[in-house]
């Protein structure tokens, strides 16, 4: 039988720990604050470009994100270099998970018409949004490696709004791929229709 060692001491005799490093330590890079704003643009940094090798993996987080018009969706898209097109050729999936205030819509779906397929569209992070006063999207967007030269850009989202079927409570999972190899250096937020009322978008790099 053997005996497990932490720093070369048989675990019953051992009077210290061998230490772990602190991992995924989350460096503020920029925060965006929405006023009736058509976009939110993440375009500038210290080196002109706000997503670059620094990291290898980004995450935007969203509080409390209000819509100036009812029955809509938060998206976003990407952009490579300085262009601002933001019609880079994205495939996602859509899942939500949906319970209402009284009890009904109860349901776990696959959604079919908020999933892209080879598309240039803004990629939809949420089911559906309210405009009204108590109405919000809160959630996390997570950004893996877009400044590598070789491999598709991956990226994870999870948001949760309460949504207009019911007063629903809406978990929605949201994954997917932009289709290049080319370093993606920005990223556009913004609603399918009206402006984001009001609400912040946070963008850390994980050290």
């Amino acid at each position: 039988m053997s005996i497990v060692k932490l720093n070369n001491q048989s675990v019953k005799n051992a009077t210290s720990f061998g230490s772990i490093s602190a991992l995924g330590t989350m460096i503020l890079i920029k925060k965006l604050s929405a006023s009736s704003s058509a976009t939110l643009d993440f375009v500038n940094g210290s080196n002109g470009v706000v997503l670059d090798d620094t990291y290898k993996e980004y995450i935007f987080t969203f509080k409390n994100i209000h819509a100036s018009t009812d029955d809509v969706l938060l998206q976003f898209q990407t952009d490579t270099g300085t262009n601002t097109n933001y019609n880079q050729t994205v495939t996602t999936t859509f899942v939500s998970a949906r319970h209402g205030e009284s009890n009904s819509p109860a349901s776990l779906s696959y959604i079919t018409n908020r999933d892209e397929a080879q598309t240039t569209n803004f990629v939809k992070l949420n089911y559906d949004i309210g405009d009204n006063n108590d109405d919000n999207i809160c959630g996390i967007l997570q950004l893996f490696n877009p400044s590598s030269d070789t491999f598709v850009k991956n990226f994870l989202s999870e948001t949760i709004d309460n949504g207009r079927a019911g007063g629903s409570a809406q978990n929605n999972f949201v994954g997917g791929y932009f289709n290049t190899t080319t370093p993606l250096t920005r990223v556009q937020f913004k609603m399918s229709s009206g402006n984001i009322a009001s609400g912040d978008i946070c963008l850390y790099g994980i050290a």
